[in-house]
């Protein structure tokens, strides 16, 4: 669909990401609150997308999308995450700093552009944080993964994704040389508020606060 705005691609965008993280259609008070406008501005745009049968809206429900909206909102975070991934292997961007300049370059339509981005990149199956990037096909790869704050004293595990990622918090992980990929050794942990003491890499020992224990997702080594 060519007649389809930046704007209105944002709003399919979030309305999936929130159905995937919280497994329920998106009220248009989430909506408001992710997207940074108001409940009133996002009736009306909903309304308009509804028309185009991009979403279906049932009131006191929330917003779903329809297969045309989930096929293009699949179409753009493949879009995003492979240009995030462009930016931190091939650019050398830190990865708390990519995710507005993929904000921009995800709204490049060309077809051909992502696929030989795919290409280059070697069709990678999760970016930078560690989030499955779909396939041509639109295909996500699952995988099992667990928060840090449920492992073990003793445990070794390798870092492969990220509950949440904004900004301050890829910073702080930065800040600590922690990556996806990275190995640790869970030396310490609290169980009445899961902040831990990790080696990092075998070779330095970091304090993690609760909050970053239960979005840090790990697999067993």
């Amino acid at each position: 669909m060519k007649n389809v705005t930046n704007a209105e691609e944002n709003y399919l965008k979030a309305i999936f990401k929130i159905a995937e993280k919280e497994n329920k259609a998106a009220s248009t008070t989430k909506l408001a609150e992710v997207l940074g406008t108001s409940p009133a501005s996002i009736t009306d745009m909903i309304k308009k997308m509804s028309e185009k049968k991009l979403v279906n809206y049932t009131k006191y429900y929330g917003v779903t999308l329809t297969s045309d909206g989930s096929r293009l909102a699949t179409s753009l975070i493949r879009r995003h995450r492979l240009w995030e991934l462009f930016l931190v292997e091939k650019l050398r961007f830190p990865w708390h700093k990519v995710h507005e300049i993929a904000e921009e370059l995800e709204h490049i339509k060309s077809d051909e552009l992502v696929s030989r981005l795919d290409a280059y990149l070697n069709y990678p199956k999760f970016d930078p944080h560690g989030d499955p990037i779909p396939n041509a096909e639109g295909k996500f790869t699952i995988r099992s993964q667990t928060p840090l704050s449920e492992m073990r004293k003793g445990q070794k595990v390798t870092l492969i994704g990220l509950k949440e990622s904004d900004d301050d918090f890829l910073h702080f992980l930065y800040s600590q040389g922690i990556k996806i990929g990275s190995k640790i050794t869970l030396l310490e942990k609290s169980d009445y508020d899961n902040t831990a003491k990790i080696l990092l890499d075998g070779r330095e020992e970091i304090l993690l606060g609760g909050h970053a224990t239960q979005n840090m997702l790990v697999r067993n080594e």
